[in-house]
């Protein structure tokens, strides 16, 4: 499971990556085109923005496979381990629920609708740049079940950023 995990990860980044690296040529692009040429590139513009929506989809789905969505460990890091880890597969299994509502449900909804409507400059269906909702959604509920998986046979700490305290204290940092 740790290699699908980190392939998957792997994935994603580069997808985040390939994404940001096209939003920078393309708003270099508009930089060009409006003050240079003289003859600003709308269909640029709406790509940009389209692009950074994708990227901080997936920059979520990537800290979803971190564990590093927002929490406050500072009530449960005082509880026993069992309340601790109860807490913790509770946390998991909220965010798993938000995808597959929100995200997953609520995305092929809005997909579905949006299909019919065409972007102003690029002329191609909204419905196509609204994609990544549900395979947020899909790619965030795998990760909570494999979270959720890791935390019962105790292959990852926890509480999320315990790993990292841990080698602090071994490097004498904290």
């Amino acid at each position: 499971m740790k290699q699908f995990r980190n392939r998957l990860t792997q994935i994603l980044q580069a997808l985040a990556g390939i994404s940001f690296l096209a939003m920078v040529v393309l708003t270099c692009w508009q930089v060009l085109t409006r003050y240079v040429l003289q003859n600003p590139s709308s269909w640029s513009e709406e790509l940009v923005s389209y692009l950074f929506a994708w990227m901080a989809l997936l920059g979520a789905s990537l800290i979803t496979s971190e564990r590093g969505h927002m929490n406050i460990p500072a009530v449960v890091e005082r509880m026993p381990g069992g309340v601790k880890t109860g807490f913790s597969i509770f946390a998991e299994v909220v965010a798993f629920i938000f995808s597959a509502v929100i995200l997953l449900y609520g995305g092929v909804q809005i997909t579905s609708l949006a299909m019919g409507q065409m972007t102003s400059s690029l002329g191609i269906a909204i419905g196509v740049f609204y994609v990544v909702l549900p395979v947020c959604g899909i790619l965030n509920m795998v990760f909570t079940a494999m979270n959720i998986y890791d935390i019962r046979k105790g292959n990852i700490p926890v509480l999320p950023g315990e790993e990292n305290q841990a080698e602090n204290l071994e490097k004498g940092e904290a």
